[in-house]
């Protein structure tokens, strides 16, 4: 099965980073991301290209895992390298894991899953399957010189202080910025970068785009993503209150709806930016004095 090679998130490929700098105040390592000539001419090293390949190209390589028109590097930049663009760099390392979006303890495979159900709108993988393990295969090789429990500085999304968003003021953020890669209505476009290399800029909102039940649709999580990475051709160059702002106008549009959100936070504490109703904190706060 031939895999497309596409852009992520309508930001420029540069070259990788390959240090960033350490993170002394968290006791963080330095995010290095190993050179692929460590990557070996054998089973495990076509193990490891052909995961990154799927991470790249998801709905070419899983017609029927993906729902939208977004890849996993959508929202992971740089191949799952970039710091501040949740880097996969030493995530092999941080699993098993307890989430509190589900009050379990979460394998690596379901982290996955839970990526490709929620962001790429799709049906989880098989646990055992050459796919998965393709996928873990690239994954553990970023986090090779990473020890556990794999934190690592620039992993996750930048932290901003919360800001009152202002919609109508990130329309026009939107319109001015983020509209010539993205398309007037979040539809995503097919262009050039400055380079002309041939990017596709995925949707934003809209029947394509992530579900309201993934991470970027919470606004804290979009927000930091924006601040960090966009404009593809300006990345950083948005104050935090454009930031907030384009990302609370194009998480407030339409976008596909995902079944068991109500079920998330079973032990009823949602972070405060959920945009949707969870039964376990409905039911607390029925029962709060």
């Amino acid at each position: 099965m031939s895999l497309l090679v596409v852009a992520a998130a309508g930001c420029m490929e540069q070259d990788r980073p390959r240090v960033a700098a350490t993170d002394s105040t968290q006791g963080r390592a330095q995010l290095r991301v190993p050179s692929d000539s460590l990557i070996a001419d054998d089973q495990l090293g076509r193990s490891i290209r052909r995961g990154r390949a799927i991470l790249a190209a998801t709905k070419d390589s899983l017609p029927n895992h993906v729902g939208n028109q977004l890849s996993c590097t959508s929202c992971h930049l740089a191949d799952g390298t970039r710091p501040g663009a949740a880097p996969w760099v030493g995530v092999y390392s941080r699993f098993p894991q307890y989430r509190s979006r589900n009050a379990k303890i979460n394998v690596i495979q379901d982290r996955i899953n839970d990526c490709i159900q929620r962001s790429l709108n799709g049906k989880a993988l098989d646990f055992g399957g050459r796919d998965m393990a393709d996928i873990i295969a690239y994954m553990a090789f970023l986090s090779r010189d990473v020890a556990p429990p794999g934190e690592v500085m620039g992993q996750g999304f930048i932290k901003m202080e919360p800001l009152a968003p202002d919609s109508s003021a990130g329309r026009l953020v939107y319109a001015a910025q983020c509209a010539r890669c993205h398309g007037a209505q979040g539809q995503g476009l097919a262009n050039p970068d400055p380079n002309g290399v041939p990017r596709h800029y995925p949707p934003v909102w809209g029947p394509n785009s992530y579900s309201i039940g993934a991470g970027m649709a919470r606004l804290r999580t979009a927000a930091s993503f924006v601040r960090a990475n966009m404009p593809f051709d300006r990345p950083g160059t948005l104050t935090d209150q454009q930031a907030v702002d384009v990302a609370a106008y194009v998480i407030g549009q339409t976008r596909p709806d995902f079944g068991p959100k109500a079920l998330d936070w079973p032990r009823g504490d949602p972070p405060p930016d959920v945009a949707y109703p969870t039964n376990a904190a409905s039911k607390k706060a029925h029962q709060s004095p």
